[in-house]
């Protein structure tokens, strides 16, 4: 693989050279002033990219799937009932840890290619009128499958049913990179990584936790302890952490958050929407399409590409890296083989995306697949060429 290939996975993203540079650190005294002047920058920085409105941030030296087991380790009981859609591998691996963990998961089955069944999240919830279940689980956006799902729409659903479970989002392949609004939609506890949107590696679980939330901490009965929140919330007031923190990653997302600030957020969900509709219009070039059931469900951030009958989209994948080194994502699940997926989030522009479309065309080509060179990169040229901001004045 070449490293001067920007990579087109949905996570890890490519690094700016600006937030390696800030990561670069020597080392510091975690439990002095200097780490408390990197850490607080950080965690505000979260909390407004978040778009919190109370609560605590909670970054944590962990990936994605650290932040879900903290989030139901630290709020719920042995026992607990949890209503979650399994809809993709990632809300199926939210659904085997709860498992893990001895929760009784009500599992609502939906097609691979669908989101978050809203009404009958709404018409589950209506059922519980013993209140048993304690929370429930929704991937934002699902990483197999290339599929968002409405959050708002989900918290819409909880208030008709008049319940009171906790509302728990992955946003691990979302947030910073496609709007989240944590409290206008209700959102207990919000789970984000460092690699994707946030553009850094892999290393820190961050978590965005509600008041509600954190009162259920106090009940709580699941064993934790290097995920306890009680534990960060205490060093927390002092400045620090209850353990070794990843000190370099903490200033690198300092770093990220005043980048993000830097193009202004709005501008930031705008390129990403605007990368992807550059995708789905060379997807539709090339004569196939996402495996979103409906446009509406398409995903800012990666599109999972349905290879036509009789490909197979991990060959795809396998050539792309040992003849051009240029990595995609392979398909999950359900969709292994079925689909190659093309990631467009984090340090990616119209430019960029334009060079993975290529080299998956020549990939295509290699394999005999039913492809015009040329086909999807001019369907996305087209509209990058009338959807950039500032060309028009260019033009002029």
């Amino acid at each position: 693989m070449s490293l001067q290939n920007p990579v087109f996975i949905p996570g890890p993203t490519n690094m700016p050279d600006a937030i390696r540079k800030a990561c670069d650190l020597p080392t510091i005294d975690h439990r002095s002033p200097a780490f408390a002047r990197l850490f607080r920058p950080a965690v505000e920085g979260v909390r407004r990219v978040l778009r919190m409105a109370g609560g605590e941030v909670i970054v944590l030296p962990a990936t994605g799937t650290g932040g879900w087991e903290a989030a139901v380790t630290n709020t719920l009981s042995p026992g607990d009932h949890v209503l979650a859609a399994r809809y993709g591998m990632f809300s199926q691996r939210w659904i085997d840890l709860c498992r893990r963990h001895g929760l009784q998961v009500e599992v609502l089955e939906t097609p691979w290619g669908q989101g978050a069944p809203a009404d009958r999240i709404e018409a589950a919830l209506r059922a519980d009128t013993g209140g048993r279940i304690k929370a429930v689980l929704a991937t934002h956006n699902e990483t197999a499958t290339g599929v968002r799902s409405d959050i708002a729409g989900i918290r819409g659903a909880m208030d008709r049913a008049g319940h009171g479970a906790l509302l728990f989002v992955d946003g691990v392949s979302s947030i910073a990179s496609m709007p989240f609004e944590m409290a206008e939609w209700g959102v207990d506890i919000a789970v984000a990584g460092s690699q994707k949107g946030f553009m850094l590696p892999a290393g820190l679980a961050i978590l965005g936790v509600s008041d509600k939330a954190l009162a259920a901490m106090e009940t709580a009965r699941l064993p934790r302890c290097y995920f306890d929140f009680r534990d960060m919330l205490k060093a927390y007031a002092a400045g620090g952490y209850p353990y070794t923190p990843a000190a370099g990653l903490i200033a690198g997302l300092a770093r990220s958050v005043e980048m993000l600030e830097d193009e202004g957020l709005p501008a930031v969900y705008a390129r990403h929407a605007r990368l992807a509709e550059g995708v789905r219009r060379a997807v539709a070039g090339w004569g196939l399409r996402p495996c979103a059931a409906t446009p509406d469900l398409c995903s800012d951030t990666v599109t999972a590409v349905v290879v036509p009958p009789g490909c197979n989209g991990t060959d795809l994948v396998a050539l792309a890296a040992r003849k051009y080194g240029v990595a995609f994502g392979v398909g999950l699940g359900e969709v292994a083989g079925k689909v190659f997926r093309i990631g467009h989030l984090g340090m990616l522009t119209e430019v960029l995306v334009l060079s993975g479309l290529a080299t998956a065309e020549m990939c295509m080509a290699d394999l005999g697949w039913p492809v015009q060179l040329g086909s999807g990169v001019a369907a996305a040229q087209e509209f990058y060429r009338g959807s950039v901001p500032g060309m028009a004045l260019a033009a002029e």
